[in-house]
């Protein structure tokens, strides 16, 4: 028999083999980590190039840009036209002054006393100086002012109700008429008829008695003011007045008034000279 032979392969081509193999394991292992970073690369520039994308959609185009501008200045100009219009153009100025309630006070008295600049932009019209200077005049009670659009301002006055007289005497300057709150208004020649005279050391709208005096005046009903000739106190607390038919009526304080004007009413269907109705409970009748 022939000796078996043994066909082994040499080492040397295993090895070589072995060598290509990891060799390409390797470059797979390199190319495919290079395709992992590219990966990641373009994940991370997509979302900024998204951003910038938007941003360029987002940002306006120059003609927006221009009309933006201009209906931001044509805004501001209409603001500032309005004002000037508003405050200080004479289209909304003052053309007419209408004066309400003068009867006794003349109407072109209060229009100059008001002083109303022709003309004057209505909203810068003070309404608040124009009242005070009326409301000086000595004749005017109260005074409303306020504004008619487009071009009138209206000042309704309350003019003071003469309610007694006093004469100032021989060297004096005349007879003045008194109203409801002492306040003497005005100055006439002649004694009015239908009202009382005040029989007082002074009169003024400052002195307690005067006060005192005119409030009862004020207050009493009107038929029976008409009898009254004559009105006097000493004190706020005791005023009396003397009646057309020569009686006297002590009257006191100007509390209790529709309670006197009932008693003393009664008492006068009785004879008399002195009246007392002071104290309206007890009310006493004196020759």
């Amino acid at each position: 028999m022939s000796p078996t032979r043994e066909h082994r392969r040499s080492p040397e081509p295993e090895q070589g083999e072995r060598d290509r193999a990891a060799l390409a394991r390797e470059r797979r292992g390199r190319r495919s980590e290079a395709e992992r970073r590219r990966t990641r690369s373009s994940r991370a520039t997509r979302p900024a190039a998204a951003s910038s994308a938007s941003a360029v959609r987002a940002r306006p185009s120059r003609r927006t840009e221009i009309r933006r501008r201009w209906v931001a200045l044509l805004s501001v100009l209409t603001v500032v036209a309005a004002v000037y219009f508003l405050f200080f153009s004479s289209v909304l100025g003052v053309h007419e002054v209408a004066v309400q309630g003068a009867k006794q006070v003349s109407a072109d008295q209060i229009r100059a006393t008001a002083a109303v600049p022709a003309g004057q932009p209505m909203l810068r019209v003070d309404a608040d100086e124009i009242r005070d200077r009326v409301a000086a005049m000595s004749g005017v009670a109260t005074v409303d002012v306020s504004r008619s659009w487009p071009n009138t301002v209206e000042i309704a006055v309350t003019e003071r109700t003469a309610i007694a007289f006093f004469d100032s005497g021989p060297g004096g300057d005349g007879i003045h008429l008194v109203d409801g709150g002492g306040v003497v208004f005005k100055t006439v020649r002649d004694r009015p008829a239908g009202l009382p005279e005040l029989k007082l050391p002074k009169v003024s709208v400052d002195d307690p008695v005067t006060r005192a005096v005119t409030a009862v005046l004020g207050v009493i009903p009107q038929a029976m003011l008409k009898q009254v000739t004559t009105a006097t106190a000493q004190t706020p607390a005791s005023v009396e007045f003397t009646l057309a038919g020569g009686q006297t009526v002590r009257w006191g304080n100007a509390e209790k008034t529709d309670r006197k004007a009932k008693v003393l009413a009664a008492l006068l269907t009785q004879p008399g000279k002195v009246y007392d109705v002071s104290a309206p409970e007890l009310p006493t009748i004196s020759s």
